[in-house]
C-alpha cells in the first residue's frame, strides 16, 4: 500500500505536473514490475489528467498481442532486450492516446537468470509520439522486490528526462 509521503508517489507526482503542462498523456507498458508504474501514476490523485493507460504485459504473447511487438524480435534479444523494450514503448503508444510511453521488461529474480542477463537485468525504453524513442539496459542488486521498486523509479524519472529533452 503506498502512502502519500511514499517517495515514489512524490515522484509519480512531479511527472504528473510535468505530463499536465505539457498537455501530455502516458502509458506504461510493464513485464517484470507488473503494474507497478501504472499502480504509482494512479495513487496521484487527478491522474486522470495524465495517465492514460497500463498495459501489463508478463508473457511473450502478451506482448505480441497486447503490444505489437515482433515475434522475432523476442525471438533473437529475448524478451530483457533494449530492442523489446523499444517495441513495447512504441507499441503502447500505437495502442493508446497517450502522447508519451515507458516500457519496462526485465529479471526480477529470484531465477531466471543467465551469464548473459543475470537476475537484476532491466531494460527499459521511453517513446514520445513526436521525438522518437531512447532505451537503457540496467542492473540492479537486491532482491525480488528491490529489483522492481528500483526498476520503477527509473521509469519514472527516464519519463521526467524525456519530458526535459
Amino acid at each position: 500500500m503506498m502512502s502519500s509521503s511514499d517517495p515514489l508517489i512524490a515522484l509519480a507526482t512531479l511527472v504528473g505536473t510535468q505530463l499536465k503542462a505539457r498537455a501530455a498523456m502516458l502509458a506504461s507498458a510493464e513485464s517484470c514490475t507488473g503494474g507497478w508504474v501504472a499502480q504509482a501514476a494512479t495513487a496521484v490523485a487527478g491522474s486522470s489528467d495524465w495517465f492514460e493507460r497500463g498495459f501489463v504485459t508478463y508473457s511473450n504473447a502478451a506482448k505480441i498481442e497486447m503490444l505489437g511487438v515482433n515475434a522475432g524480435t523476442l525471438a533473437t534479444h529475448g524478451a530483457v532486450s533494449e530492442q523489446t523494450a523499444r517495441e513495447m514503448a512504441e507499441g503502447a503508444l500505437r495502442h493508446s492516446h497517450a502522447q508519451v510511453a515507458v516500457a519496462i521488461t526485465g529479471i526480477a529474480g529470484p531465477s531466471g537468470g543467465s551469464p548473459e542477463k543475470p537476475v537484476g537485468t532491466v531494460c527499459f525504453a521511453w517513446s514520445r509520439a513526436k521525438g522518437g524513442t531512447v532505451a537503457q539496459t540496467r542492473q540492479f542488486k537486491g532482491d525480488r522486490e528491490s529489483v522492481r521498486h528500483q526498476s520503477v523509479v527509473v521509469a519514472l524519472q527516464g519519463v521526467l528526462e524525456m519530458l526535459e529533452a
